[in-house]
C-alpha cells in the first residue's frame, strides 16, 4: 500500500484528486445504491414492477446520455461537467430519501443516472490528458480506488440503512456536496487539445464529430470486441450469486458466500492491481495484454463448468465448499482478467481516437458496452434458466467461457492486422510567409 500511495503521490494534483475522486464517488454511490431496491419493495411498499422501473431509470439514463455527457465535457471542458454531475447526485440522492411519490423518485433516478453520464467521461478524458504517457499506470491506479469505494460502500451503507435508510441518503449526498465543493475550489480547468484547435478555424458541429466517430472504424470494432468482458465481469453480481445461492440456500451461509465474492474481487484488485500492471507492461504491447485479459476472463468460468461435473453432497461442509469455492475461485479470475486488461482498455481508446474528442469517444464506448451488457445480462439469465429446466447446470458456464475465448480471438486479430494502432493525423500545412 505504501508504494501505491508512491506513486499516486508521483502524479500531478489533478490526477491525485480524480483518483480520490472516484473513490468517492463509488464511496456514496455503493453505500446507498444496494440498499435502495429493499427500502422501495419495503418502507414505501411499492410494487415489484415499480421497484424495476425506478432502478431501470436510473441505468437507462446514464448509459443513453454517455454520449451526450462526454460531448459537452469535449465543448465546455471536463471541470464544469464532473462538477455538474456532482451536484446533480446530492440532487438525487437527497430526493431518494426525503419522497415517496412514484413520480419523484422516478425524476430523482433519472438525475442519479444522468450525474453519472456527465462527470464519467470527463474524468476519465481528463485523467488520460493530465498523466500524458503514464496513461496506462494512471488507470491503473484508478481501478484501485475505484474498487477500494465498491468495497467500502456498502459496509458504510449497512450501518447508516441500519438506523435509517433516510440517513444513508443525506449523508451520500453530503459526501457529493463535499466534493462538489472541493472540485470548484481545487480541480484546474482543463479542456481537450480539440478546444485547442479552435482558433485555426470554426468548430466542428456535433453532428459532424458524431459521424468521423461513426466512422472510425477500428474504435467502433475495439468497442464491440470489448462488450464481452464487462458481461462476464457483471457476472459477480448476477450468476455467481445465484449459483451460490442455488446450492448453499438462501440463509446465512449463502449470504455470507456471496459477501466473500465481492471481497475477493475487490481486495484482490486492491492489493495487486499496480503490480500486475507493471509485469504486463514491461512484457506485453496493449494488444497481447488485452488478449491475454480477455482470456483470462473466459477461463473464470471453468471452475463452475468443472463443478457441474462433481456429484452435490446432501449437505455439510462439502455442499459449503461446493456452493462457495468455485465460484469465489471464479471472482479470482474475473477480477485477475480486468486488472490486466482495463488500464490497457483505457488507453487504446485514447489511442484510437487520435487523442481528438477523448471523453466523446469514452461516452460512446460506454453507450455501446451498457447496451452490450443488458442485452448479455438477458441472455445469461435465459441461459440460467434454461440450465434448470432441462438439468443441465453447465449451459451458462459453457456459453460465458466460449463468449471468453470468442472476444480474446476478435482483440487478437485487431491487435494482428494493426487495428489497434493510433491512427496516423494529417499534417497541418505550414503557413505560407513572405
Amino acid at each position: 500500500m505504501k508504494g501505491t500511495i508512491a506513486q499516486v503521490r508521483s502524479y500531478e494534483r489533478s490526477v491525485q484528486l480524480l483518483m480520490v475522486n472516484q473513490f468517492t464517488i463509488n464511496l456514496g454511490f455503493y453505500m446507498l445504491m444496494p440498499y435502495l431496491a429493499a427500502h422501495l419493495a419495503g418502507p414505501l411498499g411499492l410494487a415489484g414492477w415499480l421497484v424495476g422501473l425506478i432502478l431501470g431509470v436510473r441505468n437507462f439514463s446514464q448509459q443513453g446520455m454517455f454520449l451526450i455527457g462526454g460531448t459537452l465535457a469535449d465543448r465546455l471542458g471536463y471541470k464544469p461537467m464532473i462538477i455538474a454531475g456532482m451536484v446533480l447526485r446530492v440532487v438525487g440522492f437527497a430526493t431518494l430519501g426525503l419522497v415517496d411519490s412514484v413520480a419523484a423518485l422516478i425524476a430523482a433516478s433519472a438525475a442519479t443516472g444522468l450525474a453519472g453520464a456527465l462527470f464519467n467521461p470527463a474524468s476519465r478524458a481528463y485523467l488520460a490528458a493530465d498523466a500524458g504517457e503514464r496513461r496506462i499506470e494512471a488507470f491503473a491506479l484508478f481501478n484501485v480506488f475505484y474498487q477500494a469505494g465498491i468495497l467500502l460502500g456498502p459496509l458504510v451503507g449497512m450501518l447508516l440503512t441500519g438506523v435509517d435508510f433516510r440517513i444513508t441518503c443525506l449523508v451520500a449526498a453530503g459526501i457529493f456536496a463535499l466534493l462538489s465543493i472541493v472540485q470548484i475550489r481545487a480541480l484546474p480547468a482543463r479542456r481537450g487539445d480539440e478546444a485547442k484547435d479552435e482558433k485555426d478555424g470554426p468548430r466542428e458541429s456535433v453532428l459532424t464529430q458524431w459521424l468521423g466517430i461513426l466512422a472510425n472504424r477500428p474504435f467502433l470494432l475495439f468497442s464491440v470486441a470489448m462488450i464481452g468482458s464487462y458481461v462476464m465481469t457483471f457476472q459477480v453480481y448476477l450468476a455467481l450469486p445465484l449459483e451460490v445461492r442455488r446450492l448453499g440456500g438462501e440463509g446465512q451461509f449463502g449470504t455470507a458466500a456471496v459477501a466473500v465474492l465481492f471481497a475477493v474481487s475487490g481486495l484482490s484488485t486492491v492489493l495487486f492491481q499496480t503490480k500486475v500492471t507493471a509485469w504486463c507492461k514491461a512484457r506485453m504491447e496493449p494488444g497481447h495484454a488485452l488478449t491475454w485479459g480477455l482470456l483470462a476472463m473466459g477461463v473464470a468460468f471453468l471452475p463452475l463448468l468443472v463443478a457441474t461435473a462433481v456429484p452435490v453432497p446432501g449437505g455439510g461442509t462439502a455442499l459449503w465448499l461446493l456452493a462457495a469455492a468455485p465460484p469465489a475461485l471464479s471472482a479470482l479470475l474475473l477480477a485477475l482478467g480486468t486488472m490486466i486488461a482495463y488500464p490497457f482498455e483505457m488507453d487504446t481508446i485514447v489511442r484510437l481516437s487520435g487523442d481528438r474528442l477523448v471523453a466523446t469517444h469514452y461516452g460512446l464506448y460506454n453507450t455501446i458496452c451498457g447496451v452490450g451488457i443488458a442485452l448479455g445480462n438477458l441472455l445469461t439469465g435465459a441461459a440460467l434458466d434454461a440450465a434448470r429446466a432441462a438439468g443441465v447446470s453447465a449451459l451458462p458456464w459453457i456459453a460465458l467461457c466460449s463468449l471468453g475465448l470468442a472476444c480474446a480471438a476478435a482483440l487478437y486479430g485487431l491487435h494482428r492486422t494493426g487495428r489497434l494502432a493510433p491512427p496516423v493525423r494529417e499534417a497541418q500545412p505550414e503557413p505560407v510567409t513572405a
